[in-house]
């Protein structure tokens, strides 16, 4: 029976957590009674940084839940920064990952056990349609994966953050150095048998999302400027081709010249110039992303810096004798 570590990454999520906490208690208890998983499993909740009562929540979780363990991270660190936190700092055979909301069927756990027995080492958990997302969630979403896919990143459609991975997996995960870190899409290029798991997702249990349209649009660019190198390509080629329009407009100057002895057109004039201009200030931009991105990478700054690590055999208030500061080799 294989030791499964839920890992589930909290942010203000007071209002959520005691449904989470029961929903996920259950499913656990009855994976390990039914032998599909070790006694010594545990669901880990790890804390981002919260400011609510997040935190309090799982410390008295923790001393009445023998199945339940808590991380608390020094300051937010971002939903991904969490997640690499409950896998690196943690011992498993087999990890999960979900969030705290729920709205990604957790029942597909023991799905997904079932495909990890018959060699899968890569479970991903699919939506099968977004019928319950707004309209420009929607298509904001459809029109991402299909933009990730232009551009050559190899990402699963529909999927998120709800995956299961062997330990395996996160060993080889570790050896990724880099600081812009986009799982999904570093998942699948680590390779292996890798299999899906299709579901319904539904509505939040209790409180608001942690992604408004300002971070999900961040998050997107994230991952595009993280995968693909096509951005900087398409500056060359709109180089290429406004030194091409600036040229026949050049012609057009002297054809008009040599007709009628004088050159007009102001409005044009400045239209052109404001055009170019706002082309050459996009393609800076799209280069300055980039090279923002060396400048974070060179630095080489923790994932994350753990406070805290709390479970049912360990002191509520013990902290760690050094607060640990991971990065992806684990040093």
């Amino acid at each position: 029976m294989p030791k499964l570590l839920i890992v589930i990454p909290c942010y203000n999520e007071e209002e959520v957590l005691p449904a989470t906490i029961e929903k996920m208690t259950a499913l656990l208890d009855r994976l390990i009674r039914q032998k599909n998983a070790a006694p010594t499993s545990r669901l880990l909740f790890v804390d981002d940084g919260s400011v609510d009562k997040t935190w309090e929540i799982l410390q008295q979780t923790v001393n009445e839940n023998p199945l339940c363990e808590a991380l608390r991270l020094s300051r937010n660190f971002g939903h991904q920064g969490a997640i690499l936190a409950g896998m690196y700092d943690n011992e498993a055979d087999i990890y999960v990952t979900i969030d705290a909301d729920l709205q990604d069927d957790p029942e597909c756990i023991a799905e997904m056990l079932e495909k990890v027995n018959h060699g899968a080492e890569v479970v991903y958990g699919v939506r099968r349609e977004r019928s319950s997302d707004t309209f420009f969630k929607r298509v904001s979403a459809q029109a991402f994966y299909r933009l990730m896919h232009l551009l050559g990143v190899n990402i699963i459609y529909n999927h998120a953050d709800f995956r299961m991975m062997t330990r395996r997996v996160v060993e080889e995960l570790k050896k990724f150095p880099e600081r812009n870190l986009f799982l999904r899409a570093v998942v699948p290029l680590v390779g292996f048998k890798s299999e899906c798991v299709y579901y319904n997702r539904t509505p939040r249990l209790a409180g608001t999302t942690k992604y408004p349209l300002r971070k999900m649009l961040a998050f997107a660019w994230n991952g595009i400027s993280s995968f693909s190198i096509v951005p900087l390509r398409l500056v060359t080629f709109a180089g290429f081709l406004i030194s091409l329009l600036g040229a026949c407009f050049v012609l057009k100057i002297f054809l008009n010249y040599n007709e009628h002895g004088a050159v007009s057109g102001w409005a044009s004039t400045v239209t052109l110039i404001t055009l170019f201009s706002g082309v050459q200030m996009i393609s800076i931009g799209i280069i300055g992303e980039y090279i923002a991105k060396i400048f974070v990478e060179v630095k080489r700054r923790p994932f994350y810096i753990v406070d805290k690590k709390i479970s049912p055999s360990a002191p509520q208030n013990k902290k760690q004798t050094t607060k640990k500061a991971r990065t992806k080799s684990g040093s």
